[in-house]
């Protein structure tokens, strides 16, 4: 057994562990997440752990991965950690920003 378990699933790919930062179920939160699990469903299916962190319900986590705006996504895995900042809208941004496009 690995020492991450969360690093890959039972097919032996490759799985993301994403952290989505809001502050409650603001208009921007719920549109954040609406386009990430649409973003996750279309190019990373069975591939991916998505956990939402309410800084309202849980403010000390914002130290730990250095969250300074919100919605902020965090790539905890596959490592290195990448951040993308926003509410998600832009796909081809967040798809470069997750590197699953490569740069132009």
């Amino acid at each position: 057994m690995s020492a991450n378990p969360a690093a890959a699933n039972n097919t032996g790919a490759e799985v993301f562990l994403l952290r989505l930062y809001v502050a409650g179920q603001t208009p921007k939160s719920l549109i954040a997440f609406a386009n990430l699990k649409k973003i996750c469903e279309e190019h990373l299916a069975g591939r991916y752990q998505l956990e939402v962190v309410d800084l309202l319900e849980k403010p000390q986590l914002a130290q730990g991965d250095q969250i300074l705006a919100i919605p902020t996504l965090v790539r905890k895995l596959p490592e290195p950690v990448r951040k993308i900042i926003g509410d998600l809208s832009d796909t081809e941004r967040v798809l470069i920003g997750l590197d699953l496009r490569p740069q132009k």
